[in-house]
């Protein structure tokens, strides 16, 4: 492993013209690196802007800077650190880059800055290569889910697991050292109801990595539209069965009609909802309304795609769409909808309003292009929410694996009265694999798999 305390430095920003560009540096040597290309600094111990110049020779000559300095620990690669701001020219900045490698700095390696946060404990492994997810975000699908993995919402369940198993790993090392007095830390049974738990927690995360880092996810699609606008015959046409119960009296459907099918390789899970209506409260259906509306509000709001079916031959279309829009509340951030006027075959299509998909399942027609539309934004979806993880799911899926397999032979030890020494092996590879996965154990070649994936500068 390269010296964490060189200071290194390298371009920030992409190389593109821009009104600006970033520089930046870290190491214990930034400040005297600053002073010496003539950046006055006040070796005061707290973040500081400066407005300043640095020669960078002919032909550029003295260009100005503005240099934020962060001069103690308290950055975040966890060392004195700045950023210089300039014009956004590549031979400017690169220009800079010589000098400030004359003056003593050396050329950062790929992902080298977020190694350092790492290293000085301002990020885990999961949060670091969420940081490379959120520079490779082109869409917001891959965008939210970096941003989730960023603030802990891996990190954190495994560190509560990693905690209990050394809980539980004390308490059984405790009996070990008093095995001939009568003093019992904690019993079989006690101890086999905990290690379930977090063995079921662990296998859970192990399978949604799994799933995230190679096989296709299940996205929800969930029908909405007024009662008897053609939601149920519009799902029986899409999945090519009777799935729905289909009548000609409106509100048939009032619990979630659910099924998963594989469309294209990608497995959908289709959701007839409830039509949306209110009842009055001295109506005997009120409570029955009441719970069948929270339910398909609630299935909406979790799904990845939305139908919202509208029949041509009798509503308005934009006044519908309008109402829907105000009706149905948050829904996901990468979540779509998708507005499909229904029974087409009962009015002239010639004469059509945009953005909405004409169907007829009595001829067929949107049918095809309304399916296809689906496929193709769930293959995207995958292809993008996955890609921002795939880098953690690849490193930590054998990691969560071996985790599991431990804690399977500890249950099995303890219920099979071994000896309590072979539970306590087994507990320590346990916790010594997710701390692999945090990086709370690491070694090179962790760290080399991980941070050689960043582009230089971050």
């Amino acid at each position: 492993m390269l010296d964490s305390n060189e200071t290194i430095v390298a371009i920030a920003s992409p190389t593109t013209p821009a009104m600006r560009g970033i520089v930046r540096m870290s190491g214990q040597s930034v400040v005297s690196i600053l002073e010496s290309v003539g950046v006055p600094t006040s070796r005061a111990k707290r973040p500081q802007i400066i407005d300043s110049r640095i020669d960078l020779g002919a032909p550029l000559g003295p260009i100005d800077v503005t240099v934020s300095l962060w001069p103690t620990s308290q950055s975040y690669t966890g060392q004195p650190s700045a950023e210089l701001h300039t014009i956004g020219s590549a031979p400017v900045l690169q220009s800079i880059v010589g000098v400030l490698s004359s003056a003593g700095a050396r050329a950062a390696r790929p992902g080298e800055f977020t190694m350092r946060a790492f290293l000085a404990g301002r990020l885990d492994l999961p949060q670091a290569e969420a940081v490379l997810g959120v520079i490779e975000a082109e869409q917001r699908g891959s965008l939210e889910h970096a941003l989730k993995q960023l603030a802990g919402n891996l990190s954190r369940p495994l560190e509560q697991m990693r905690s209990e198993m050394l809980d539980l790993l004390a308490d059984v090392e405790a009996g070990l050292d008093f095995v001939d007095e009568d003093i019992e830390f904690i019993s079989d049974e006690s101890l086999v109801d905990r290690l379930s738990v977090i063995h079921a927690a662990v296998e859970k995360t192990r399978q949604s990595m799994e799933s995230r880092g190679g096989s296709r996810s299940r996205a929800i699609v969930a029908f909405r539209g007024n009662p008897n606008a053609g939601k149920s015959h519009l799902i029986n046409a899409l999945v090519g069965d009777e799935v729905a119960i289909v009548a000609d009296v409106a509100g048939t459907t009032r619990d979630i009609v659910s099924v998963e099918t594989v469309l294209d390789g990608n497995t959908i899970q289709w959701v007839d909802t409830a039509g949306i209506e209110s009842r009055a409260m001295e109506d005997p259906l009120f409570e029955i309304t009441v719970a069948s509306q929270a339910q398909a509000l609630r299935a909406s709001q979790n799904a990845d795609v939305r139908i919202w079916c509208v029949d041509a031959s009798k509503d308005d279309l934009d006044a519908q769409r309008r109402y829907f829009e105000t009706h149905d509340g948050s829904s996901k951030r990468s979540s779509i909808d998708i507005w499909v006027a229904t029974k087409s075959d009962l009015i002239d299509t010639r004469v059509v309003e945009p953005d909405w998909i004409y169907t007829s399942v009595i001829t067929g027609d949107g049918v095809g292009p309304l399916r296809d539309l689906i496929s193709q934004f769930v293959a995207s979806r995958d292809q993008e929410e996955v890609g921002s993880i795939m880098g953690t799911a690849a490193r930590c899926s054998g990691s969560l694996a071996h985790a599991a397999a431990s804690i399977e032979t500890a249950i099995r030890l303890v219920q099979h009265g071994d000896g309590h020494e072979f539970v306590a092996s087994e507990l320590r590879v346990a916790v010594e694999s997710l701390g692999e996965v945090t990086g709370t154990v690491y070694t090179d070649d962790i760290l080399d798999r991980v941070f050689g994936r960043f582009c230089i500068g971050k």
